[in-house]
């Protein structure tokens, strides 16, 4: 049997991971906010996530406007997870760029224990 390695692998005590393969993804303390939307409900904004592919770059219409974005997947597994900002055409938006929605029920909350 293959077991499928992890890239990258996050030390925090809460982590994120993906609900399909359990890669980890994010820790929970890079969550900026809670309060956004993804394509399939509940998303995080957040500044880092490991462990993803950033597919091709396009204008889409998010509800706050026109933004340039980029899906991203799981490395390992290939689930779409959700996308990064590369672009925010108004100026309100521009503190999305270079940031990630991660959509909620895309991931599973893991905890890690010190023995």
């Amino acid at each position: 049997m293959v077991s499928k390695r992890h890239p990258t692998y996050l030390s925090d005590n809460r982590i994120y991971t993906c609900s399909t393969c359990h890669s980890h993804l994010l820790s929970h303390d890079g969550i900026i906010s809670r309060a956004f939307q993804g394509r399939h409900g509940p998303a995080f904004l957040v500044d880092r996530v490991v462990n993803v592919s950033i597919g091709v770059k396009e204008e889409r219409m998010l509800m706050t406007g026109m933004h340039t974005v980029a899906d991203i997947s799981c490395k390992v597994c290939a689930t779409k997870l959700g996308w990064k900002y590369l672009h925010a055409f108004e100026e309100a938006q521009k503190y999305k760029e270079n940031k990630y929605i991660v959509e909620k029920a895309k991931v599973s909350k893991e905890s890690i224990w010190d023995f």
